[in-house]
């Protein structure tokens, strides 16, 4: 079973895009645009690695487009999610789905043993791993079958 550290160690990069709580939305949206993500980690201060939030295009879409707001002006603090649920490095990419289907979310913060910091995995991870797992089953059944044949 592939594991959030399985693919943690596939990804391109292991940098957890971030802003501050009181940075404005508009520097949050130009960061995700930047890094082509859909949600980057609120954390206090620069260098800390203490979790405040987390901001996603889905809060930009419902809290500040459709209420009106200017994203210029508004502090991603007012936009983010505070309670932030986490993961760590043993969880399976099933138990990771089933959390982000309960919670109706698309990202998982992951954790160290010190509740640091140390990723972030997504739905598209999720599925992308899955699909090579499941591929990797198909070709090994393949294998067997055609080995029984000859």
């Amino acid at each position: 079973m592939t594991t959030v550290a399985d693919i943690l160690r596939a990804k391109a990069t292991d940098e957890v895009h971030h802003v501050a709580p009181d940075d404005s939305m508009l520097e949050a949206l130009q960061r995700m645009a930047e890094h082509r993500i859909g949600a980057l980690m609120v954390l206090d201060g620069e260098r800390s690695s203490h979790i405040a939030g987390i901001v996603t295009e889905r809060d930009y879409a419902r809290k500040i487009v459709l209420q009106g707001r200017n994203s210029a002006t508004t502090p991603v603090r007012e936009v983010m999610t505070a309670a932030v649920h986490c993961v760590d490095m043993a969880q399976t990419c099933e138990e990771c789905m089933a959390l982000m289907t309960r919670q109706r979310i698309r990202h998982l913060p992951v954790l160290d043993a010190q509740q640091q910091l140390i990723g972030i995995v997504s739905i598209g991870d999720l599925v992308k791993a899955i699909i090579s797992e499941q591929q990797f089953t198909i070709d090994q059944l393949e294998h067997y079958i055609s080995g029984q044949r000859g």
